[in-house]
């Protein structure tokens, strides 16, 4: 399963811990302005909005698993399962495949607001990227530094949310899970007051008691609830370090430890945490052996190229010795 945040500082930031028991070879991922995106059913975007994120690449098409263009503008796609529900070509519509959408997306737009506008046409049809990459079933995040939104293609059509929170888990659907936090309105960073027995003398007796009930399990709506409070809670400094720290932090709260989460002989694990300042255009990450944080600043590269840009994900842990 998956977490997604954005956080706003002095800068803007996205990012998100992949959640998964494999790796399909994830690199950082710059895309240029003049790399051609092919569509299944639509044309093909021949200039387009230069990204930076983290996708696998098969046969020189890079498959985004979350981006950020150079506009500011950023998308995830997190495990959906049960509840996706990709549609049949519609003539009427403009018919996009779930592989596509975020270069569809990120390559047109700048902002939430044009975004919203243009998914009234969308159509998320089931059309696979190859038999040996089908589909997964997916829902979005798509953020800028003004607002969030989640948009879930289910059975009833396509969903989209206004998402005030700017988190996004799995399962269950968007508004389910904004529904659950009336469950925790009484939760506080303050210690707590006594109203269960105002005349009976109870002690506050450890820091942090005003957060008791704050969910600590790794499902994916314990995790939305402790992401939330963590994220909206969360206070840093102006500097980048100390912003980029305290997002990398906001996702720790909700990150999968191997030996956790056992599927069959395998356990799913963080594989991935990334943050992206999306005003600098600077994707930073770590993995799940490697707690040093690196970075890949998409504005040293030549974005008006034709070709994608990777760099592999730095997966050896970084420990500097200081004796």
């Amino acid at each position: 399963m998956c977490t997604a945040a954005n956080y706003t500082a002095t800068d803007h930031y996205f990012g998100r811990n992949l959640d998964l028991e494999y790796s399909y070879n994830e690199t950082v991922t710059v895309t240029p302005r003049n790399y051609v995106f092919k569509f299944r059913q639509v044309d093909e975007l021949r200039s387009h909005h230069a990204l930076i994120g983290i996708s696998t690449n098969v046969d020189g098409y890079p498959l985004y698993y979350d981006a950020t263009n150079e506009k500011g503008l950023s998308m995830a796609g997190l495990n959906f399962p049960e509840n996706a529900d990709y549609k049949p070509e519609d003539p009427k519509k403009i018919n996009i495949t779930p592989f596509e959408f975020i270069p569809w997306v990120l390559g047109q737009y700048e902002t939430v607001a044009e975004v919203k506008e243009a998914l009234k046409d969308i159509n998320l049809v089931n059309i696979s990227f190859s038999k040996e990459y089908p589909l997964s079933p997916l829902h979005w995040i798509i953020s800028d530094r003004e607002e969030s939104i989640t948009v879930e293609s289910v059975k009833e059509g396509l969903h989209v949310y206004d998402n005030p929170v700017g988190v996004l888990t799995n399962n269950p659907t968007f508004d389910k899970q904004l529904f659950n936090l009336n469950n925790y309105m009484t939760l506080s960073i303050d210690p707590p007051k006594n109203n269960f027995a105002p005349d009976l003398v109870l002690d506050t007796y450890s820091r942090g008691m005003g957060a008791i009930g704050l969910p600590g399990d790794l499902s994916s709506s314990s995790r939305f609830v402790k992401a939330v409070f963590t994220k909206i809670n969360s206070v840093s400094g102006s500097s980048e370090s100390e912003a980029i720290s305290q997002f990398f932090h906001i996702l720790g709260s909700a990150a999968q430890q191997r030996g956790c989460v056992r599927l069959g002989d395998k356990y799913e694990i963080t594989i991935y945490s990334s943050c992206c300042n999306t005003d600098k255009g600077i994707y930073y990450y770590k993995t799940y052996e490697n707690s040093q944080i690196s970075g890949v600043d998409m504005h040293k590269e030549n974005l008006d190229s034709e070709e994608i840009i990777s760099y592999s994900l730095i997966e050896g842990q970084q420990i500097k010795m200081q004796n």
